[in-house]
Protein backbone atom coordinates (compact mmCIF):
# COMPACT_ATOMS: atom_id res chain seq x y z
CA UNK A 1 0.00 0.00 0.00
CA UNK A 2 0.92 4.12 -0.02
CA UNK A 3 1.36 5.47 3.21
CA UNK A 4 0.58 8.78 3.75
CA UNK A 5 3.97 11.42 2.70
CA UNK A 6 4.33 12.36 6.27
CA UNK A 7 4.46 9.12 7.78
CA UNK A 8 6.39 7.41 4.67
CA UNK A 9 9.25 10.26 5.38
CA UNK A 10 9.33 9.42 9.08
CA UNK A 11 12.78 6.79 8.95
CA UNK A 12 14.58 9.74 6.76
CA UNK A 13 13.78 12.05 10.44
CA UNK A 14 15.61 9.68 12.51
CA UNK A 15 19.10 11.71 12.78
CA UNK A 16 16.39 14.47 14.15
CA UNK A 17 14.48 12.22 16.51
CA UNK A 18 17.74 10.98 18.07
CA UNK A 19 19.55 14.07 19.12
CA UNK A 20 16.18 14.82 20.22
CA UNK A 21 16.33 12.13 22.70
CA UNK A 22 19.77 12.47 23.55
CA UNK A 23 19.32 16.08 24.34
CA UNK A 24 15.71 15.36 26.64
CA UNK A 25 17.76 12.07 28.01
CA UNK A 26 20.37 14.42 29.59
CA UNK A 27 17.97 16.40 31.48
CA UNK A 28 18.22 15.16 34.34
CA UNK A 29 14.41 14.17 35.97
CA UNK A 30 14.51 11.55 38.29
CA UNK A 31 10.93 11.21 40.61
CA UNK A 32 12.67 13.58 43.24
CA UNK A 33 14.67 16.06 41.45
CA UNK A 34 11.82 18.78 41.69
CA UNK A 35 14.11 21.33 39.60
CA UNK A 36 14.81 18.58 36.89
CA UNK A 37 11.47 17.65 36.83
CA UNK A 38 10.03 21.40 35.90
CA UNK A 39 12.73 21.62 33.36
CA UNK A 40 12.15 18.84 31.50
CA UNK A 41 8.91 19.21 31.15
CA UNK A 42 9.35 23.36 29.91
CA UNK A 43 11.32 21.41 27.30
CA UNK A 44 8.22 19.14 26.43
CA UNK A 45 6.26 22.37 26.50
CA UNK A 46 8.19 23.89 23.99
CA UNK A 47 8.53 21.09 21.42
CA UNK A 48 4.73 20.56 21.77
CA UNK A 49 3.98 24.01 21.28
CA UNK A 50 6.27 24.30 18.23
CA UNK A 51 4.87 21.43 16.62
CA UNK A 52 1.33 22.10 17.32
CA UNK A 53 0.73 26.09 17.72
CA UNK A 54 -3.15 25.69 17.64
CA UNK A 55 -2.84 23.04 20.71
CA UNK A 56 -4.02 24.32 24.11
CA UNK A 57 -1.15 23.58 26.62
CA UNK A 58 -1.95 23.10 30.28
CA UNK A 59 0.04 22.82 33.16
CA UNK A 60 -1.17 20.96 36.11
CA UNK A 61 -0.06 21.08 39.42
CA UNK A 62 -0.53 17.74 41.43
CA UNK A 63 -1.15 17.28 45.38
CA UNK A 64 1.68 16.33 47.23
CA UNK A 65 4.84 17.34 44.96
CA UNK A 66 5.94 20.24 43.55
CA UNK A 67 6.23 18.65 40.07
CA UNK A 68 3.38 19.62 37.29
CA UNK A 69 2.42 17.72 34.72
CA UNK A 70 1.32 18.96 31.32
CA UNK A 71 -1.62 18.29 29.15
CA UNK A 72 -1.74 19.24 25.68
CA UNK A 73 -5.24 18.85 23.62
CA UNK A 74 -5.63 19.25 20.06
CA UNK A 75 -9.95 19.24 18.23
CA UNK A 76 -11.28 19.15 21.82
CA UNK A 77 -14.54 19.51 19.84
CA UNK A 78 -13.80 16.54 17.11
CA UNK A 79 -16.38 13.51 16.58
CA UNK A 80 -13.64 10.99 18.42
CA UNK A 81 -11.21 11.89 20.77
CA UNK A 82 -8.04 9.33 21.69
CA UNK A 83 -5.64 9.76 24.44
CA UNK A 84 -1.89 9.46 24.62
CA UNK A 85 -0.02 9.13 27.94
CA UNK A 86 3.38 8.96 28.80
CA UNK A 87 5.77 10.03 31.85
CA UNK A 88 9.02 12.07 31.96
CA UNK A 89 10.36 11.00 35.46
CA UNK A 90 12.90 8.37 35.34
CA UNK A 91 14.65 6.15 38.51
CA UNK A 92 17.80 8.32 38.29
CA UNK A 93 18.19 10.64 40.53
CA UNK A 94 20.31 14.27 40.33
CA UNK A 95 23.11 12.17 42.32
CA UNK A 96 23.04 9.12 40.37
CA UNK A 97 26.16 8.12 38.61
CA UNK A 98 24.46 7.56 35.54
CA UNK A 99 23.74 11.22 33.99
CA UNK A 100 24.44 11.20 30.32
CA UNK A 101 23.81 9.46 27.24
CA UNK A 102 26.76 7.49 25.12
CA UNK A 103 26.30 5.90 21.54
CA UNK A 104 28.07 2.84 21.64
CA UNK A 105 27.18 1.80 17.86
CA UNK A 106 25.16 4.21 15.09
CA UNK A 107 21.77 2.15 16.13
CA UNK A 108 22.16 2.34 20.04
CA UNK A 109 21.57 5.34 22.57
CA UNK A 110 22.62 4.99 26.04
CA UNK A 111 21.73 7.23 28.84
CA UNK A 112 19.40 7.66 31.62
CA UNK A 113 15.88 7.07 30.82
CA UNK A 114 16.19 6.60 26.82
CA UNK A 115 13.97 3.97 26.53
CA UNK A 116 11.75 4.20 30.02
CA UNK A 117 10.24 6.37 28.61
CA UNK A 118 11.88 9.56 26.64
CA UNK A 119 12.29 7.40 23.71
CA UNK A 120 8.55 7.11 23.65
CA UNK A 121 8.25 10.83 24.51
CA UNK A 122 9.76 11.28 21.44
CA UNK A 123 8.15 9.01 19.14
CA UNK A 124 4.41 9.73 20.36
CA UNK A 125 5.59 13.59 19.23
CA UNK A 126 7.08 12.56 15.66
CA UNK A 127 3.96 10.24 15.59
CA UNK A 128 1.26 13.05 15.73
CA UNK A 129 3.53 15.44 13.77
CA UNK A 130 2.94 12.87 10.95
CA UNK A 131 -0.40 12.17 11.63
CA UNK A 132 -1.07 16.20 11.70
CA UNK A 133 -0.01 15.82 7.73
CA UNK A 134 -2.27 13.34 6.85
CA UNK A 135 -5.99 13.78 4.96
CA UNK A 136 -8.34 13.11 7.90
CA UNK A 137 -6.61 14.67 10.76
CA UNK A 138 -9.77 17.33 11.30
CA UNK A 139 -11.53 14.57 12.12
CA UNK A 140 -9.30 13.25 15.00
CA UNK A 141 -9.10 15.04 18.32
CA UNK A 142 -6.22 14.21 20.65
CA UNK A 143 -5.00 15.07 24.25
CA UNK A 144 -1.65 14.13 25.30
CA UNK A 145 -1.24 13.77 29.34
CA UNK A 146 2.47 13.70 30.56
CA UNK A 147 2.85 12.91 33.60
CA UNK A 148 6.32 13.52 36.56
CA UNK A 149 5.46 10.84 38.57
CA UNK A 150 5.34 7.52 36.94
CA UNK A 151 8.19 5.93 38.49
CA UNK A 152 6.70 6.02 42.30
CA UNK A 153 3.33 5.23 42.04
CA UNK A 154 1.62 7.85 40.20
CA UNK A 155 -0.03 9.04 43.50
CA UNK A 156 -0.64 12.45 42.27
CA UNK A 157 -1.36 11.91 38.54
CA UNK A 158 -4.13 9.19 39.48
CA UNK A 159 -6.39 12.40 39.70
CA UNK A 160 -5.68 13.32 36.54
CA UNK A 161 -6.03 10.18 34.57
CA UNK A 162 -9.35 9.58 36.23
CA UNK A 163 -10.81 12.62 34.90
CA UNK A 164 -8.95 11.87 31.39
CA UNK A 165 -10.86 8.31 31.13
CA UNK A 166 -14.16 10.02 31.43
CA UNK A 167 -13.34 12.34 28.09
CA UNK A 168 -11.87 9.21 26.08
CA UNK A 169 -12.98 6.00 24.51
CA UNK A 170 -9.32 4.75 24.20
CA UNK A 171 -5.73 5.56 24.96
CA UNK A 172 -2.08 4.98 24.14
CA UNK A 173 0.03 4.44 26.43
CA UNK A 174 3.82 5.07 25.21
CA UNK A 175 6.27 1.93 27.14
CA UNK A 176 9.10 0.67 25.57
CA UNK A 177 8.03 -2.71 23.26
CA UNK A 178 9.19 -5.78 24.65
CA UNK A 179 12.84 -6.37 23.21
CA UNK A 180 11.56 -8.67 20.63
CA UNK A 181 8.84 -5.92 19.41
CA UNK A 182 6.02 -7.48 20.93
CA UNK A 183 3.49 -4.90 22.99
CA UNK A 184 1.51 -5.17 26.17
CA UNK A 185 -1.45 -6.78 26.48
CA UNK A 186 -1.90 -7.26 30.03
CA UNK A 187 -0.36 -6.42 33.34
CA UNK A 188 0.30 -7.27 36.63
CA UNK A 189 -1.33 -4.98 39.53
CA UNK A 190 1.58 -3.64 42.20
CA UNK A 191 0.94 -3.59 45.69
CA UNK A 192 2.53 -3.20 49.32
CA UNK A 193 2.48 -5.01 52.78
CA UNK A 194 4.26 -3.74 55.86
CA UNK A 195 4.60 -6.42 58.07
CA UNK A 196 4.71 -5.27 61.80
CA UNK A 197 5.78 -7.87 64.87
CA UNK A 198 5.56 -7.08 68.26
CA UNK A 199 6.54 -9.21 70.99
CA UNK A 200 7.76 -8.79 74.64
CA UNK A 201 11.25 -7.41 75.26
CA UNK A 202 13.64 -9.18 78.05
CA UNK A 203 17.22 -9.73 78.90
CA UNK A 204 18.46 -12.12 76.59
CA UNK A 205 20.28 -13.99 79.30
CA UNK A 206 16.94 -14.70 81.61
CA UNK A 207 16.27 -18.02 82.49
CA UNK A 208 14.00 -19.51 82.08
CA UNK A 209 13.21 -16.23 79.14
CA UNK A 210 9.88 -14.62 79.36
CA UNK A 211 10.91 -12.38 76.15
CA UNK A 212 9.65 -13.00 72.78
CA UNK A 213 11.72 -12.38 69.56
CA UNK A 214 9.83 -10.64 67.37
CA UNK A 215 12.54 -10.91 65.15
CA UNK A 216 11.91 -14.51 65.08
CA UNK A 217 8.44 -13.99 64.34
CA UNK A 218 8.57 -11.57 61.80
CA UNK A 219 11.04 -13.98 60.36
CA UNK A 220 8.73 -17.21 60.11
CA UNK A 221 5.57 -15.06 58.70
CA UNK A 222 7.94 -13.83 55.94
CA UNK A 223 9.17 -17.41 54.61
CA UNK A 224 5.72 -18.44 54.73
CA UNK A 225 4.58 -15.39 52.57
CA UNK A 226 7.61 -16.27 50.24
CA UNK A 227 5.54 -19.19 49.46
CA UNK A 228 2.21 -18.22 48.83
CA UNK A 229 3.49 -17.58 44.59
CA UNK A 230 3.60 -21.31 45.05
CA UNK A 231 -0.07 -21.51 46.43
CA UNK A 232 -2.23 -18.90 44.43
CA UNK A 233 -0.64 -19.00 40.49
CA UNK A 234 0.06 -15.23 39.28
CA UNK A 235 0.16 -13.88 42.74
CA UNK A 236 4.24 -12.62 43.79
CA UNK A 237 5.68 -11.72 46.53
CA UNK A 238 9.11 -9.90 47.52
CA UNK A 239 10.44 -9.49 50.67
CA UNK A 240 11.87 -6.15 49.84
CA UNK A 241 13.70 -5.30 53.45
CA UNK A 242 13.56 -5.90 57.33
CA UNK A 243 14.19 -4.05 60.00
CA UNK A 244 13.84 -4.16 63.93
CA UNK A 245 15.64 -4.88 67.47
CA UNK A 246 18.17 -2.65 69.15
CA UNK A 247 21.86 -1.73 69.57
CA UNK A 248 22.10 -4.13 72.77
CA UNK A 249 22.49 -7.19 71.69
CA UNK A 250 21.95 -9.03 74.59
CA UNK A 251 17.98 -7.33 74.46
CA UNK A 252 14.98 -10.06 73.49
CA UNK A 253 13.97 -7.36 70.32
CA UNK A 254 10.02 -6.27 71.03
CA UNK A 255 9.97 -4.73 67.10
CA UNK A 256 10.47 -6.69 63.87
CA UNK A 257 9.19 -4.86 60.29
CA UNK A 258 9.50 -5.20 57.01
CA UNK A 259 8.25 -4.01 53.00
CA UNK A 260 6.89 -6.53 50.57
CA UNK A 261 6.33 -6.39 47.12
CA UNK A 262 3.21 -7.61 46.11
CA UNK A 263 1.55 -8.67 42.29
CA UNK A 264 -1.42 -9.93 41.39
CA UNK A 265 -2.40 -11.15 37.66
CA UNK A 266 -6.54 -10.71 37.94
CA UNK A 267 -8.27 -8.32 39.96
CA UNK A 268 -9.84 -11.52 41.76
CA UNK A 269 -6.18 -12.13 43.11
CA UNK A 270 -6.20 -9.58 45.87
CA UNK A 271 -8.52 -11.05 48.07
CA UNK A 272 -7.14 -14.36 47.74
CA UNK A 273 -3.63 -13.04 48.64
CA UNK A 274 -4.84 -10.59 51.31
CA UNK A 275 -6.74 -13.89 53.31
CA UNK A 276 -4.36 -16.06 53.06
CA UNK A 277 -1.56 -13.90 54.49
CA UNK A 278 -4.07 -13.11 57.19
CA UNK A 279 -4.34 -16.71 57.78
CA UNK A 280 -0.34 -16.22 58.13
CA UNK A 281 -0.38 -13.68 60.14
CA UNK A 282 -3.05 -15.26 62.12
CA UNK A 283 -0.46 -18.40 63.20
CA UNK A 284 2.37 -16.04 64.78
CA UNK A 285 -0.62 -13.89 66.85
CA UNK A 286 -2.32 -16.99 68.34
CA UNK A 287 1.26 -17.11 70.32
CA UNK A 288 0.95 -15.63 73.67
CA UNK A 289 2.53 -12.12 73.57
CA UNK A 290 2.88 -11.68 69.69
CA UNK A 291 1.39 -9.34 67.74
CA UNK A 292 1.70 -9.57 64.02
CA UNK A 293 -0.20 -6.57 61.90
CA UNK A 294 -0.20 -6.09 58.20
CA UNK A 295 -1.12 -3.02 56.06
CA UNK A 296 -1.78 -4.23 52.56
CA UNK A 297 -2.35 -1.31 50.09
CA UNK A 298 -2.52 -1.64 46.38
CA UNK A 299 -1.70 0.92 44.07
CA UNK A 300 -2.03 -0.53 40.55
CA UNK A 301 -4.84 -3.14 40.05
CA UNK A 302 -4.04 -5.32 37.37
CA UNK A 303 -4.51 -4.52 33.47
CA UNK A 304 -6.90 -6.90 32.28
CA UNK A 305 -7.19 -7.25 28.39
CA UNK A 306 -11.22 -6.14 27.61
CA UNK A 307 -13.20 -6.58 24.23
CA UNK A 308 -12.20 -3.11 22.94
CA UNK A 309 -8.28 -3.57 23.15
CA UNK A 310 -9.24 -7.08 21.27
CA UNK A 311 -11.09 -5.19 18.26
CA UNK A 312 -8.24 -2.82 17.60
CA UNK A 313 -4.90 -5.26 18.18
CA UNK A 314 -5.23 -7.07 14.88
CA UNK A 315 -5.74 -3.23 13.31
CA UNK A 316 -2.28 -2.21 14.77
CA UNK A 317 -1.13 -5.25 13.29
CA UNK A 318 -1.93 -4.50 10.24
CA UNK A 319 -0.49 -1.04 10.37
CA UNK A 320 3.00 -2.35 11.23
CA UNK A 321 2.90 -4.69 8.39
CA UNK A 322 2.34 -2.02 6.02
CA UNK A 323 5.20 0.34 7.21
CA UNK A 324 7.22 -2.71 7.05
CA UNK A 325 7.46 -3.44 10.63
CA UNK A 326 6.83 -7.68 12.04
CA UNK A 327 3.47 -7.77 13.19
CA UNK A 328 3.85 -7.16 17.05
CA UNK A 329 2.59 -10.10 19.21
CA UNK A 330 1.07 -9.27 22.93
CA UNK A 331 2.14 -10.17 25.80
CA UNK A 332 1.40 -10.49 29.83
CA UNK A 333 4.02 -8.37 31.68
CA UNK A 334 5.01 -8.43 35.85
CA UNK A 335 5.43 -4.34 35.56
CA UNK A 336 3.04 -2.56 36.24
CA UNK A 337 2.51 0.86 34.22
CA UNK A 338 -0.28 3.98 33.92
CA UNK A 339 -2.23 1.59 31.95
CA UNK A 340 -3.05 -0.15 34.94
CA UNK A 341 -4.88 2.95 35.89
CA UNK A 342 -6.84 3.79 32.86
CA UNK A 343 -7.85 0.09 33.28
CA UNK A 344 -9.02 0.52 36.84
CA UNK A 345 -10.93 3.82 35.27
CA UNK A 346 -12.12 1.90 32.57
CA UNK A 347 -10.59 3.31 29.64
CA UNK A 348 -8.89 0.42 27.16
CA UNK A 349 -5.64 1.13 25.77
CA UNK A 350 -2.83 -0.42 23.80
CA UNK A 351 0.23 -0.37 25.90
CA UNK A 352 4.10 -0.60 25.54
CA UNK A 353 3.62 0.83 21.84
CA UNK A 354 7.09 2.46 22.37
CA UNK A 355 10.26 1.82 20.67
CA UNK A 356 12.37 -1.07 21.70
CA UNK A 357 14.90 -1.02 24.23
CA UNK A 358 16.27 -2.70 27.31
CA UNK A 359 17.77 -2.90 30.71
CA UNK A 360 15.60 -0.15 32.16
CA UNK A 361 16.49 1.42 35.98
CA UNK A 362 20.52 0.37 35.32
CA UNK A 363 23.13 2.19 33.94
CA UNK A 364 23.56 -0.15 30.91
CA UNK A 365 19.66 1.52 29.86
CA UNK A 366 19.54 1.74 25.72
CA UNK A 367 17.09 2.20 23.40
CA UNK A 368 17.85 0.65 19.43
CA UNK A 369 17.44 4.19 17.69
CA UNK A 370 16.52 2.18 14.30
CA UNK A 371 13.04 1.44 16.01
CA UNK A 372 11.88 5.24 17.01
CA UNK A 373 10.63 5.89 13.35
CA UNK A 374 8.92 3.00 12.64
CA UNK A 375 6.73 2.94 15.60
CA UNK A 376 5.80 6.34 15.30
CA UNK A 377 4.92 5.35 12.03
CA UNK A 378 2.35 2.34 13.21
CA UNK A 379 0.85 5.25 15.52
CA UNK A 380 0.12 7.75 12.76
CA UNK A 381 -0.88 5.06 10.83
CA UNK A 382 -3.36 3.81 12.94
CA UNK A 383 -4.38 7.75 14.12
CA UNK A 384 -4.76 8.17 10.66
CA UNK A 385 -7.58 5.26 9.66
CA UNK A 386 -9.25 6.28 12.95
CA UNK A 387 -9.72 9.79 11.52
CA UNK A 388 -10.51 7.99 8.14
CA UNK A 389 -13.42 6.00 9.96
CA UNK A 390 -11.35 2.62 8.88
CA UNK A 391 -10.96 1.98 12.46
CA UNK A 392 -14.07 2.32 15.33
CA UNK A 393 -12.60 3.30 18.54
Amino acid sequence: MTLPDSIAALPARTPELVSLLETWANINSGSGHAAGLERMRLALRDAFARAFPGALLADIPLEGTPARALRVTLRPDAPQHILLNGHFDTVYEADDSFQKCTRPDAHTLRGPGVIDMKGGLVTMLAALEAFERTPHAGRLGWEVLLTPDEEIGSHGSKPLFLEAARRHRFALVFEPARTNGDIVRSRKGTGAVIATCRGRAAHAAKIPNDGRNAILGLAEFLLSASRVPAELPGVMVNVGNIRGGSPATNVVPDFAQSELDVRITQVADRDLLIARLNELAAVINARDGYKLELDVRFNRLPKECVPAEEAVFDEWRRAARDVGVTPPNWVHTGGASDGNLFAAAGLPSLDGIGPIGDHLHSDREFIRTDTIAPRAQIVALFLHRVAAGEISL
